[in-house]
């Protein structure tokens, strides 16, 4: 048995790896600011904590964890990250969690830290073409993210190669491409495509309207939340310190995107196009390398993880109506 820290437990894609490793016979230790919003943290501990702050960083990871896994970040959907308003704080908040948690884990003797990185990273110049994207992982250089939560990641990415290098901790490093699933955000502001559009045909009456940004030809690949964790798990137990894509390379366009979501719920219904913040024109998961390392890549159809989204969805519009 392992004794783990999962710093973001409290949020999406950390509620979900606690459960797998709580499954695996792990001890696991959760940490965040907030509690989970959307179920009760099964983790052996929950501690509410600001890893911002070094001092309850220190404190917290006093004792040298078979694995850290640090998902903890400011971070959202396109109407959070792509406005602007959000820039300065995420990436004070996100880099400072990481400063602390690198140095923390350094004097602890952490054995090994997996960091979840983002597909924002990858410059903005390769994803023009909502055709043919190019998210290669050696495509990254020269920099040139399109939003400051991509250029924060790949900041950290390199703080975590250079703490690799410099102090000799392991770690494992993952670019995510747009993860979803059930118990995650889906109305504050925060949520991506997936449950934006999930929420918006729940709560529109058939032959209604809906709104998206854009005019829905932007392409995206989407990675449901089961497959993403897997892939941290595979990549963790590997030898290969990374940074690899987890994603899924099924890329659709916005407006399918929508319209596969109508298919799931039975609704005929009109999209709107307005302006709004939009991101790249294209992106997609090139799974070659995880392929190659790991032997494995995900392979969950986007349709097949986007009914079980819709479905948690529903019931939490039907639960605030």
């Amino acid at each position: 048995m392992k004794k783990v820290l999962v710093c973001g437990a409290g949020g999406f894609i950390g509620g979900h790896l606690v459960k797998s490793l709580k499954n695996k016979g792990n001890e696991v230790i959760g940490v965040d600011i907030k509690e989970h919003e959307y179920t009760k943290s099964v983790a052996d501990e929950f501690i509410k904590g600001d890893l911002r702050d070094p001092h309850f960083t220190k404190e917290l990871i006093s004792y040298p964890f078979d694995e850290v896994y640090q998902l903890a970040a400011d971070m959202g959907g396109a109407g959070f990250i792509f406005s602007g308003e959000n820039d300065a704080d995420i990436m004070h908040n996100s880099a400072m969690i990481n400063l602390n948690v690198v140095e923390a884990s350094v004097k602890a003797k952490v054995k090994k830290i997996f960091y979840s990185s983002s597909a924002c990273m990858y410059p903005e110049r390769n994803q023009v073409d909502p055709n043919n994207p190019n998210c290669e992982e050696d495509s990254a250089y020269p920099a040139a993210p399109d939003s400051e939560y991509g250029w924060e990641k790949l900041f950290s990415e390199r703080f975590y190669l250079a703490a690799n290098r410099n102090y000799g901790i392991d770690i494992r490093i993952a670019r995510f491409h747009n993860i979803f699933g059930p118990e995650g955000s889906w109305k504050d502001g925060r949520e991506k495509a997936p449950a934006a559009f999930c929420r918006k045909v729940a709560e529109t009456e058939n032959l209604g309207e809906i709104e998206m940004w854009g005019d829905g030809n932007q392409t995206r690949s989407f990675l449901f939340i089961d497959e993403c964790i897997d892939g941290i798990l595979r990549l963790m137990k590997s030898d290969f310190i990374g940074p690899v894509n987890i994603g899924s390379n099924e890329m659709v366009s916005i407006n399918d995107l929508a319209k596969m979501a109508m298919k799931i719920a039975g609704k005929n219904l009109k999209i709107k196009h307005i302006p709004g913040p939009l991101g790249v024109r294209g992106r997609n998961s090139d799974n070659n390398l995880i392929l190659k390392k790991l032997g494995w890549a995900p392979n969950w159809p986007l349709e097949k993880g986007l009914a079980e989204t819709y479905n948690w969805i529903k019931k939490q519009v039907d639960l605030n109506s």
